[in-house]
């Protein structure tokens, strides 16, 4: 009998990373995919224990995973994951990125690919307050999940949740759970439409299968 999972470390600052952890099942394989600086792994590790590997392609963030004692290699999520062979790992997990890969639909598939499961994370275009911000102001948002100004962000395939869900319909991705968070951090309504979702989610979480 698997041992209760850990009480997360205190300085987890991003709330998709603890819907995320809940998605990933204990003793698994797993590939965090553009893991920055390693707050995911290591959240992971410690409360999930989970054998982790990471790939990143700034030295900072690969620096730093190493510094916390984590195995993760430097490279592109675009091009080096074909390297991989097929089913490597349980999980393979893309928080907070898709939307700054050049190839988004190759990027999903390949995860689909490496790992039997898939957990992709990303900011909700299609928020009213930041439709909002678009209507009246004229200008692109900047807020606490889109914090940079449009000339220096990395992102540069902005999407819905409605305009996700579509893609996994396009890859055949099978949706096994999807999570919507507000501006709060807090979870909307499981039985919510998409619609509602997409208005009112800042944030989403998805686990995908084959």
């Amino acid at each position: 009998m698997n041992a209760p999972p850990a009480a997360p470390p205190r300085n987890v600052a991003r709330d998709d990373l603890l819907a995320i952890a809940e998605l990933v099942a204990p003793g698994t394989r797993v590939l965090d995919v553009g893991c920055g600086d390693g707050q995911l792994l290591t959240l992971l590790e410690a409360t999930r224990g989970v054998d982790g590997r990471g790939i990143e392609i700034s030295q900072k963030g690969v620096n730093e995973c190493v510094a916390r004692g984590l195995s993760v290699i430097q490279g592109d999520a675009d091009t080096d994951l074909v390297d991989y062979p097929d089913d490597a790992f349980d999980f393979v997990i893309l928080s907070q990125t898709l939307q700054a890969t050049r190839h988004p639909r190759h990027v999903v598939e390949q995860m689909l690919r490496i790992g039997h499961k898939a957990i992709v994370s990303f900011p909700n275009f299609g928020h009213w307050r930041i439709r909002g911000l678009i209507t009246f102001t004229g200008r692109m948002p900047v807020n606490g999940s889109l914090p940079y100004a449009w000339y220096e962000t990395p992102n540069i395939h902005f999407c819905t949740i409605r305009d996700f869900v579509a893609l996994c319909d396009e890859v055949h991705a099978h949706i096994e759970k999807g999570i919507a968070l507000n501006a709060k951090g807090e979870r909307i309504g499981l039985n919510a439409p998409w619609w509602f979702w997409n208005l009112f989610g800042q944030q989403a979480v998805f686990l995908l299968s084959r």
